[in-house]
């Protein structure tokens, strides 16, 4: 049984991603990442803003909590109202992606959206508000 009532599956019954795979995976997503700043950047948010399945992706800036240094990432997102949903998964492997723990240290940040940005303060969900739009997330990026 899940945790929780709105998880239709148990961690346990996913299955992981080879650990051989996860230092290539991690290059690979760096990788992508630098070039979809930069085309983003470039294009003013026309181009590189949706996913291959055509989801919404926001430009994230944010202070890096050990560097101190401004850090953009793009990330997919789920827009509820004026509020953004972040999903900090690092596709699905066991450990939180770099920019969770940015926001964790620095939660005031810039949100892009097709070129039009926004200031935000970023917080973590507790489990009710978990509950609630964990739906929401879901119908947005099912996989």
């Amino acid at each position: 049984m899940a945790k929780h009532e709105y998880v239709r599956a148990r961690r346990e019954d996913v299955k992981p991603i080879p650990q051989g795979l996860v230092p290539w995976l991690l290059r690979m997503n760096k990788l992508y990442t630098r070039m979809n700043v930069a085309v983003y950047k470039l294009s003013g948010g026309r181009l590189m803003g949706t996913t291959q399945g055509g989801r919404p992706i926001c430009m994230v800036t944010m202070v890096g909590r050990k560097t101190g240094k401004v850090r953009e990432i793009p990330l997919m997102h789920v827009p509820v109202g004026d509020r953004k949903i972040l999903v900090a998964s690092l596709a699905g492997l066991d450990t939180h992606p770099a920019w969770y723990f940015n926001l964790k240290a620095n939660p005031d940040v810039e949100i892009d959206v097709g070129g039009v940005k926004r200031k935000y303060r970023a917080r973590q969900v507790d489990e009710e508000e978990k509950g609630a739009l964990w739906p929401q997330i879901v119908a947005a990026y099912s996989a």
